[in-house]
């Protein structure tokens, strides 16, 4: 959140303590990577504190999303030429599946979760270059939606519209389960057109 372009852990350590980078760049640096917590534990606890705050008085949205950022090389987990919308075309990127709670007040990141491409998941050897753990199996992106919203579901996460563009509401199976929540949905639906 700071007022950086850069948010990587040597630019921070150098605006946090200029006088003390190479100090403050080791501290970050072990913080992100060895220290052990659950990035998922922290948004469900975020959730919990936040949602009881959101008036859903005008309505309650569950929007459902997949977020492309663009990346060079082939080494970062997940990273792969696919659909980057940032781009709105075809490049090397990693994708995120996101889930957001909104009222007409508010709106709340409540689930995000990296997708890994099926040659992610079916190279032994990268997965373990790069540290994906072994149960990480490859899910789609409707089923990786689908998982948060059963998750919410199962956390007593209000009743809402799911709102997706048709990266979901193509999958009939996405749009069957999240009836089967109980939920109502307005989802994009490409047509074929013979």
């Amino acid at each position: 959140m700071l007022p950086i372009a850069r948010k990587g852990v040597e630019p921070l350590a150098a605006h946090i303590e200029p006088h003390r980078v190479s100090a403050r760049h080791q501290s970050l640096h072990h913080f992100i990577s060895k220290s052990e917590w659950s990035d998922a534990a922290l948004i469900e606890q975020v959730r919990r504190w936040v949602l009881p705050h959101m008036s859903p008085a005008k309505g309650l949205y569950w929007i459902i999303d997949d977020t492309g950022f663009p990346k060079k090389g082939k080494h970062s987990v997940g990273v792969a030429r696919q659909y980057c919308g940032q781009w709105g075309k075809q490049d090397n990127c990693q994708v995120a599946v996101s889930q957001s709670v909104a009222t007409g007040e508010a709106s709340l990141p409540v689930a995000y979760r990296l997708y890994l491409p099926q040659e992610w998941t079916d190279d032994p050897a990268r997965r373990m270059q790069a540290g994906v753990p072994e149960e990480i199996r490859f899910a789609t992106k409707p089923q990786l939606a689908l998982a948060q919203l059963r998750e919410a579901r199962q956390s007593g996460a209000p009743n809402g519209v799911v709102l997706a563009d048709a990266g979901c509401g193509n999958d009939t199976a996405f749009r069957y389960a999240v009836g089967g929540f109980g939920l109502q949905y307005a989802v994009g639906i490409q047509l074929a057109l013979d």
